[in-house]
């Protein structure tokens, strides 16, 4: 039986697997090396202590892919904005698993109390803004030439999606270990799976 869960630092390798590829022969990911499993490790950790960093797996335990949100930006104005990337392996690529993943990612960031989530998609990346339109992003705007990988200047396009409506006084998102008590926690962490077809 597939599972959506959050990852934890034992995931490292795994992801670092799914993830090296994109790294070392695409511009999917603008990273120019690939972060060594301790560094992957090191990633999960700081990011579990704010937001939600989920892995997909097959019923033998296999990670057939990941997704989490980060810090959009520095301000404390953007707090209640998030960055998000979802990746996966690429055998099982159009399985409905980067959906399914980010399904279940957005009903948690709705729950710690996020309003907007964002992406960066390095263009030309069909299938990666295929998958966002689905999910409900908008396109924002694009960055021109603004990375330099693989011998090559690339534009970035950004997309946007409204999580949650927006309050006059919103309160500061919740932690993520607060939000894992919340009754709609695991209903929340179910509710990509409908879309995976693996």
């Amino acid at each position: 039986m597939t599972t959506i869960r959050l990852a934890t630092e034992a995931d490292a390798p795994n992801i670092q697997a799914i993830y090296a590829p994109y790294v070392a022969n695409t511009t999917v990911s603008f990273e120019l090396a690939v972060p060594t499993v301790e560094e992957m490790a090191e990633r999960i950790r700081r990011t579990l202590v704010m937001w939600p960093w989920l892995v997909c797996a097959d019923d033998s335990g296999r990670v057939l892919g990941y997704a989490y949100a980060s810090k959009h930006r520095e301000r404390a104005a953007y707090q209640w904005s998030v960055d998000v990337s979802a990746y996966v392996d690429v055998p099982v690529k159009r399985s409905g698993i980067g959906r399914g993943l980010y399904t279940s990612l957005f009903a948690l960031l709705r729950l710690q109390g996020y309003a907007n989530a964002f992406a960066g998609v390095a263009l030309p990346n069909e299938a990666s803004i295929g998958l966002h339109t689905a999910v409900g992003f908008e396109a924002v705007g694009v960055y021109r030439s603004v990375g330099y990988k693989l011998g090559a200047w690339h534009d970035v396009s950004w997309w946007g999606l409204r999580l949650q409506d927006i309050h006059a006084t919103p309160a500061v998102p919740r932690p993520l270990a607060d939000a894992t008590r919340d009754p709609g926690w695991e209903a929340g962490l179910r509710s990509g799976l409908a879309a995976i077809r693996v």
